[in-house]
């Protein structure tokens, strides 16, 4: 797109949702392989699955639950890449032009962007993190109906009856986490960048 035209902020935000939309329901499977193996061992002993290894969850969840499990909780998953896409992607751009007009340059400008892009996104998503979390690993009750059905159904529920913060449980080690790799991530990119035009631009 920036052969043609000028990425404006708007066509930037478009991309990195979609993208990041994209991608998740693609990897749906590897994150409800994950989410379950991460929480069986905080379950009560009777209602651990115990899991073997990645391999087996994945052929047990085929088996016991059918393919469509697979995609139980797909949609916080999605609307959270999404929103990654456009809290993270989208906004490092704008806050390297704000800490570059306030005399911020090079790495510690990459730097600074990165890590505030990565807590924009860690407090708009954390909620949806947390819908995903419940959706893919709850089980049925007594008369097999899932307590999770949605996604602002499982946000209000948690909101209402565990309080608002709750959803916000774990919030240091997940900014830590995401602004970690979002600074990562985003020299990375530079490099690229940085290679691409003195290779392809010069």
């Amino acid at each position: 797109m920036a052969k043609y035209r000028e990425i404006d902020f708007a066509a930037r935000m478009s991309m990195a949702t979609l993208s990041g939309g994209i991608a998740a329901y693609i990897s749906c499977p590897c994150e409800v392989s994950l989410v379950r193996m991460s929480n069986d061992n905080s379950l009560p002993v009777a209602e651990r699955r115990n899991y073997k290894g990645i391999m087996d969850c994945a052929s047990r969840i085929v088996r016991e639950e059918g393919i469509p499990a697979f995609w139980r909780g797909s949609t916080p998953f999605v609307m959270r890449a999404s929103l990654v896409g456009a809290t993270q992607v989208g906004t490092y751009d704008q806050f390297k032009s704000v800490y570059s007009s306030w005399g911020i340059k090079g790495g510690l400008n990459v730097t600074a962007s990165s890590m505030t892009a990565g807590l924009v996104y860690s407090v708009v998503t954390m909620p949806f993190e947390s819908a995903k979390n419940r959706m893919a690993s709850q089980k049925p009750n007594a008369e097999g109906v899932l307590p999770y059905r949605s996604t602002f159904q499982t946000i209000t529920t948690v909101a209402s009856q565990e309080g608002a913060s709750t959803l916000f449980n774990g919030f240091a080690p997940y900014f830590m986490r995401c602004g970690g790799h979002t600074v990562l991530m985003f020299f990375a990119v530079e490099e690229l960048q940085r290679q691409y035009r003195a290779k392809v631009m010069a």
